[in-house]
């Protein structure tokens, strides 16, 4: 069943599905380095660099017949309550563009996901433009909320959903508590997380990768995070380091000697007044991961939150393993980029749960179409 990933981003959205059991066949962001990061995560997927709003079809590049499933998310920015809230910020026409592609595809199903702010009144208007592209070839559930810590991410990160499913194949709306978490999910916390990783190195070229020995901790949360990757997905290489307990993502944020002190005094849950950075708290969950700005809005460093034990900042990895991602996932070296790729993601975990459900509906409407058809 293959997938198109639009607004790829790294590929939270793309290895959820993966680990669902689609394959995703195409992804497509006008991020170069981003892209190039997805490209070694899944080099058998087919890349496109391009302007989605730009973009007259998919058919125009890809080279494949069958599309199973749309997903992405398209830049959320201008609807986020760290920023503007712009109506006409030129960003928000990507979520359109969304549409306008699915309504051409008509695959069996789509996902686009955003943040809360989406739904504020102002934005109506632009929501109900995309809508009506695909209404009438789609069953098309309520917005579903998603918060990230009740599907057992150790962070508050909550979004949105848009889900559809095509009425050549369901006769009647899937229900939206379909994709409610079992109450088996084991709610991991920060501490489950961090287990096991090393304290950052100094490195004297910033856009140098430093790999570390990493001691191998069991609980529920990472034994997600040690799964072997789906097949055809990940860096050879990488996942060869991997599986010998060494991973990427570990260069050191030097602070000033009174910014560590400041950090060491600060209780776990608290803000730094200066930074205004939150310290993790050991037994809680992440605050939302924030991704900074790319070069066309400053090249902003995103805030990091500051470890609960250490006084410094949090690693790449260290952010990584609070998103979700697999140990096995490797990131741009350059932690501006690593933290960007990290804090526009959607994580893993949460896709793979809704992807499975979305997997599991098809092929039950599928199987219902074909009793039907043989009486």
């Amino acid at each position: 069943m293959n997938i198109i990933d639009l607004f790829s981003g790294v590929g939270g959205f793309s290895l959820g599905a993966s680990y669902a059991g689609f394959n995703v066949a195409a992804a497509f962001d006008n991020d170069s380095i981003t892209l190039s990061t997805h490209k070694k995560n899944f080099p058998s997927t087919q890349h496109y660099e391009v302007d989605i709003n730009n973009l007259p079809s998919i058919r125009s590049l890809v080279n494949f017949d069958e599309i199973t499933g749309i997903i992405g998310g398209p830049p959320c920015q201008g609807f986020s309550s760290m920023g503007h809230r712009n109506v006409d910020d030129i960003r928000n026409t990507a979520f359109n563009s969304f549409f306008r592609l699915v309504e051409q595809e008509n695959p069996s199903f789509f996902i686009a996901e955003n943040v809360p702010g989406i739904l504020q009144p102002q934005y109506d208007c632009l929501r109900e433009k995309a809508i009506n592209l695909v209404e009438n070839n789609f069953l098309l559930l309520e917005p579903c909320e998603v918060i990230a810590h009740r599907l057992g991410v150790p962070t508050t990160r909550t979004r949105i959903l848009f889900i559809g499913f095509n009425r050549e194949l369901f006769a009647t709306h899937p229900p939206v508590s379909s994709f409610e978490p079992s109450e088996s999910v084991f709610i991991a916390k920060v501490k489950d997380a961090l287990g096991g990783l090393p304290s950052p190195v100094a490195v004297e070229n910033p856009h140098e990768d430093v790999w570390l020995k990493v001691k191998r901790k069991t609980n529920p949360y990472l034994r997600l995070l040690t799964r072997e990757p789906p097949s055809g997905v990940g860096d050879p290489n990488v996942v060869s380091k991997f599986r010998k307990g060494i991973l990427s993502g570990f260069p050191e944020t030097k602070h000033t000697l009174s910014v560590s002190e400041r950090f060491s005094s600060l209780e776990q849950g608290c803000r730094d007044p200066v930074s205004r950075a939150n310290r993790l708290s050991i037994d809680g969950f992440a605050p939302t991961l924030r991704a900074g700005t790319g070069s066309d809005r400053g090249s902003f460093q995103a805030l990091r939150p500051i470890h609960p034990i250490e006084p410094r900042v949090i690693t790449p990895r260290e952010a990584a393993r609070l998103q979700g991602f697999p140990d096995w996932f490797y990131f741009h070296p350059t932690k501006w980029h690593a933290f960007r790729q990290i804090g526009n993601s959607v994580s893993p975990i949460v896709s793979e749960h809704i992807l499975n459900v979305v997997r599991e509906l098809i092929e039950e409407a599928q199987n219902q179409n074909v009793e039907e058809a043989i009486a």
